[in-house]
């Protein structure tokens, strides 16, 4: 007899299949648009350097609130994807990135796709009886009295190695 996978049966295992799903869904129209190289993952930084000009990796963290380790590995995909390029800084140390010219052409189409995705997010959520936001508010809320952190300490047996 073989032991479940510990992620296939994971709680949160359906959330998380859910919301790759609905990514899926929307590279699909990245797909349909011949769009090709683009990641979902890759459009907020993409309009935010559009929207902006050259940024730091550093700014473009603290505008999506990940991590700087997070959008350097981002920053470092879209660079191999030819969406993006080193920009000098102003003073000659600080490294910046920006828009290719491909990039620069999609920007209007991410934007559109961004503002649609919000909508049809939106409106399901209006169709739900416990609406998914809603939860997640609840959940920031308990989490708020009690930190995540320290319910996993709990629930974790014995001490940390």
């Amino acid at each position: 007899m073989t032991e479940p996978d510990l992620l296939d049966s994971s709680y949160y295992g359906d959330l998380f299949r859910l919301l790759a799903e609905m990514d899926q869904d929307i590279a699909g129209l990245y797909a349909e648009a011949g769009i090709e190289g683009v990641r979902t993952r890759f459009v907020g930084p993409l309009i935010e350097l559009g929207r902006r000009g050259p940024l730091t990796i550093q700014e473009l963290a603290d505008a999506r609130r990940v991590t700087h380790s997070a959008m350097s590995q981002t920053a470092a995909a879209m660079r191999k994807a030819g969406l993006v390029e080193r920009a000098d800084g102003t003073d000659g140390r600080t490294r910046r990135v920006r828009l290719t010219a491909r990039s620069r052409e999609l920007v209007l189409f991410l934007e559109a796709e961004w503002r649609a995705t919000e909508a049809t997010v939106r409106a399901l959520d209006a169709e739900l009886v416990y609406p998914l936001m809603r939860a997640v508010a609840d959940v920031r809320a308990a989490l708020a009295t009690r930190p995540f952190a320290q319910r996993l300490r709990d629930n974790l047996p014995g001490r940390l190695p």
